[in-house]
């Protein structure tokens, strides 16, 4: 009865003294990411959704409790000691960059929304200029009726307009913020007809036709490449549905895999080529034009 209340007590001790030095870990890169920029008015759309502040914190905290997780699993599983916290600093590290690829793909799917919403953006501009509105109040009136996060962007090219701000290089700093091919056509043609002349409001008609044959191009061939898509997830998923079915019909075929060094090994060279025969596909079908 005494050794198990030992163990949780080293268990604990342990605990509070990670705790402590992940915290002081924390700290320091808290104070380091308040420093990394001073201009906060043109951040990336990674930085709309989290500061780097915050960001380093989830990191620590996350490889800090999976490590945590871990050690505590292996211990209990009778693992040893030095095993279990080698293999814990290995999670750990791992689980720190769960919270870094939650943000990117939030990032990711946010500009994939604002770029759907670049048409929506040139047919109210056109509409605004036609009805006789000059562009900045006609990019103000878009901005109020288009959702999420295009009125977000326009607002701060706005913000930085009536702050002084030249309209055109708002314009070109939303582009650094959101890189987009289509909105780097939109910003190079309000820039040429703003200093050469012309009629704007032309020029908003012709971009809405070129983005929607662009659109229309661009649905085409994610069409297209759609089942090449379909077939590289389907033939690297066969591996893992061969094992589950042979695991529920032949059991003892397929423990050595889970229950030896060697059967680890293998497994860790089929997930590797598995992996890499995956990305490969993933290549050969995505078309970039």
């Amino acid at each position: 009865m005494i050794e198990p209340f030992v163990l949780l007590l080293v268990f604990a001790a342990v605990a509070a003294l990670g705790y402590i030095v992940f915290s002081t870990i924390r700290t320091n890169a808290l104070e380091k990411a308040s420093l990394e920029r001073a201009d906060e008015g043109n951040v990336s759309s990674f930085r709309k959704l989290v500061s780097p502040i915050r960001l380093a914190e989830l990191r620590v905290d996350a490889g800090f409790v999976a490590a945590l997780l871990a050690f505590a699993a292996l211990s209990a599983g009778g693992c040893p000691i030095f095993k279990a916290f080698v293999l814990s600093v290995v999670g750990a590290v791992g689980a720190s960059f769960l919270p870094l690829l939650h943000f990117r793909r939030k990032a990711a799917a946010r500009e994939e929304l604002f770029n759907s919403q670049i048409l929506e953006l040139t047919n109210g501009l056109a509409a605004g200029l036609r009805a006789g509105q000059a562009f900045p109040a006609a990019l103000e009136s878009v901005s109020r009726r288009i959702p999420w996060p295009m009125n977000e962007e326009l607002q701060t090219v706005l913000r930085e307009y009536r702050l002084g701000l030249d309209l055109s290089e708002a314009l070109a700093r939303l582009q650094d913020r959101i890189p987009s091919e289509d909105l780097a056509l939109i910003v190079g043609a309000v820039r040429l007809t703003t200093k050469s002349g012309g009629s704007l409001a032309d020029v908003m008609e012709r971009m809405t036709e070129l983005i929607r044959s662009r659109n229309d191009f661009q649905e085409r061939l994610k069409n297209l490449t759609a089942q090449g898509k379909f077939e590289a997830a389907a033939m690297s998923a066969m591996p893992l549905v061969v094992f589950v079915i042979l695991f529920f019909e032949n059991r003892p075929l397929v423990m050595p895999l889970v229950t030896t060094e060697t059967g680890w090994t293998a497994i860790a060279a089929v997930c590797f080529l598995i992996t890499c025969g995956y990305l490969c596909i993933r290549r050969i079908v995505t078309i970039e034009v």
